[in-house]
């Protein structure tokens, strides 16, 4: 998993393979409790989709262009294009299951 900025996030998602994007932010606690299990996601998938981090402090222009209001926000993409996104804590299978539809 890699911590994104504007650069490497805009060269991860135009790639066929889905990419899912945790926005989060360091004072966010729902954020701090998510944080492990999208590690575990991300260990678990690594071969299926590439998975990476967007600190809304640091990238605010990233937040601002796709609408980030809530954290955690979880957004997979493919093709450069957002395909879903999930708002809030979730469990590890829920968001396992959100992504193989995109495999």
């Amino acid at each position: 998993m890699t911590e994104l900025n504007s650069r490497s996030f805009r060269a991860l998602i135009a790639d066929s393979k889905p990419t899912v994007v945790d926005f989060w932010a360091t004072w966010c606690m729902p954020c701090k409790v998510f944080a492990p299990v999208f590690q575990e996601i991300s260990e678990h998938m690594d071969k299926k989709a590439y998975f990476g981090k967007i600190d809304v402090d640091d990238e605010r222009e990233l937040a601002v262009e796709f609408n980030v209001e809530s954290i955690p926000t979880i957004v997979i993409f493919k093709n450069g294009k957002e395909q879903e996104r999930v708002i809030g804590v979730k469990k590890k299978e829920d968001i396992i299951a959100i992504v193989e539809k995109y495999v």
